[in-house]
């Protein structure tokens, strides 16, 4: 059984410090060889010294001498988006785990394609606005593209254990915890705050994916996300409601069978499989009690009071440049909220309004028009928050 050298981008994020702990774990399995984060100096000169790393990237180069100040003058460190880059082609590394929030893991994705090296994605922007591009690049090189988002790893997992290609596939069915506002009756919704839009029932999640959550664009991310990954149609990606968080997916089959992954809720378990695939490892994580379980539960999801799953698989089934642009425009509404300008429930209007605005066009395979459309709904979605926060004082 090999082990597999990975850099991971985005480090000092949950994702990453729970990349770091199942390397502790299994470290006949897993070596990390490089490290990436935006500007959290200590916390990455902290993971330096754990790892022994002696190539790193920061995504603000402006924290360059603050780092280099804090570790061994023989770690050689990049900067910028080339310097993420140029840790995604680090020689020695046969995978880049990319969790990097936003669009900013976009070019090392590809480039770590290029380089040939298998990816492990928890950043859903990256499928969300080019997933075409990354998944066609990534078939072109013979590289494997494993998804380490827990409802994305669950259905690669179940896919594993059948052997089916997507003809043979009925549904693929992601779960969602509900977020905090799950039974909140859909008037109070406009009242939401941003301390109550952060407390997720339970993930330990990033601010801006915690918020996500709470909207359930999250979800919605997560169903075009499936899409590119699985070669599925929109119209067999669906959503169901399951607060425990035990059941990550489901895929049902043509003939009405339906395989499901199960684990605790612990971000380790698909981070593992991702490195370790396709063996299975043993490790020190708390296996499911079935007899503490007692019961599951499952609903349906309430999309007249949470509209960013319509948004999603509207976007989803136009295609081109729609999905990056409802990226964008989410993203830009999520910022305004967390900083007071805008409410909870305006962030699906800003999404609605900025796709609505929009004439999605087919990118051909190119990543140009697909930025071109990312900065356009960015500069609008923030003119319409501006107009929203202006016109409410």
């Amino acid at each position: 059984m090999r082990k597999r050298r990975v850099v991971i981008l985005g480090s000092t994020g949950s994702i990453g410090t729970s990349a770091l702990k199942v390397a502790r774990d299994i470290p006949d399995r897993m070596e990390v060889v490089g490290l990436a984060a935006c500007s959290s100096v200590k916390a990455l000169a902290e993971q330096i010294h754990e790892t022994g790393v002696k190539r790193v990237a920061l995504f603000d180069a402006t924290k360059k001498e603050e780092l280099a100040a804090l570790i061994s003058p023989d770690v050689t460190i990049f900067t910028g988006e080339e310097g993420l880059c140029e840790l995604a082609r680090t020689e020695e590394a046969d995978m880049v785990l990319i969790s990097i929030i936003g669009t900013a893991g976009l070019q090392p994705a590809l480039t770590a394609i290029e380089a040939g090296k298998d990816l492990a994605i928890a950043s859903k922007e990256i499928l969300v606005m080019a997933g075409e591009v990354v998944m066609t690049a990534a078939r072109k090189a013979g590289i494997n593209v494993l998804p380490v988002d827990s409802e994305h790893n669950a259905i690669y997992q179940c896919l594993q254990v059948d052997h089916r290609g997507p003809d043979q596939v009925s549904r693929l069915i992601l779960t969602a915890s509900g977020g905090p506002f799950r039974t909140w009756d859909k008037n109070a919704l406009a009242s939401v705050t941003l301390e109550q839009a952060l407390q997720h029932p339970t993930w330990n999640m990033g601010r801006k994916i915690t918020i996500d959550s709470a909207t359930m664009f999250n979800k919605g991310l997560e169903m075009i996300e499936a899409r590119w990954l699985f070669d599925i149609p929109m119209d067999r990606v669906d959503v169901i409601v399951h607060p425990q968080s035990i059941v990550h997916s489901m895929v049902e089959y043509v003939d009405g069978s339906v395989i499901a992954q199960m684990s605790e809720s612990d971000m380790c378990f698909p981070i593992q499989y991702a490195v370790t695939w396709p063996d299975r490892v043993s490790n020190t994580l708390t296996p499911l009690d079935f007899r503490q379980l007692g019961s599951l539960v499952f609903e349906a999801p309430r999309e007249d009071a949470f509209p960013a799953l319509t948004l999603a698989r509207r976007a989803g089934e136009l295609s081109g440049t729609m999905p990056a642009v409802m990226n964008a425009a989410n993203e830009i509404a999520v910022e305004a909220f967390m900083n007071r300008r805008l409410g909870f429930t305006q962030i699906w209007d800003v999404v609605g309004q900025v796709m609505n605005a929009h004439d999605p066009i087919d990118p051909m395979g190119r990543l140009e028009p697909i930025l071109k459309a990312d900065a356009w709904a960015r500069s609008t979605a923030a003119g319409i928050c501006a107009s929203l926060a202006t016109s409410s004082v």
